[in-house]
């Protein structure tokens, strides 16, 4: 498939690295980078006063990300071919959408986080679901 094919999901993969790098970001830029990208203010203070826990979930996430950009781009064609990759981008999808559709009851149980937050990153995780389930849809479209 060509690369012009796989817009979807090489777009889907560069925000989604893009995601990931930002997560590791916050780890050197400390406190002021949890709070620029919306952490509540328990995880900035945690921050502050280098506790391990805000780089540790931070990197945490950053890989998983990185994860699914590298999956994703196996799907799109691009990369390595990686087993499975298509269904992994599936469960990404779907993962993706659970997050931007679930985040009224996960503002209630995640106490701190900013109403920006919730509303961006919410917002840019049903982009980045219709994204990957576009861009999936045509790679087996095509097969």
């Amino acid at each position: 498939m060509s690369l012009q094919a796989n817009g979807f999901l090489l777009l889907g993969a560069l925000l989604t690295a893009l995601a990931g790098v930002l997560h590791f970001a916050c780890i050197f830029w400390g406190a002021r980078g949890f709070q620029v990208l919306g952490a509540g203010e328990q995880l900035v203070a945690m921050a502050a006063r280098r506790h391990w826990y805000p780089p540790v979930v931070a990197c945490a996430i950053g890989c998983v990300l990185l994860l699914w950009a590298l999956l994703t781009l196996s799907a799109a064609g691009l990369g390595p071919q990686l087993a499975l990759a298509k269904w992994a981008v599936l469960l990404i999808t779907l993962v993706y959408l659970g997050r931007a559709l679930a985040f009224p009851w996960l503002k209630r149980v995640i106490i701190g986080n900013s109403e920006r937050f919730w509303h961006l990153s919410s917002l840019l995780c049903l982009g980045l679901a219709v994204l990957h389930g576009v861009g999936l849809a045509q790679v087996w479209q095509a097969a």
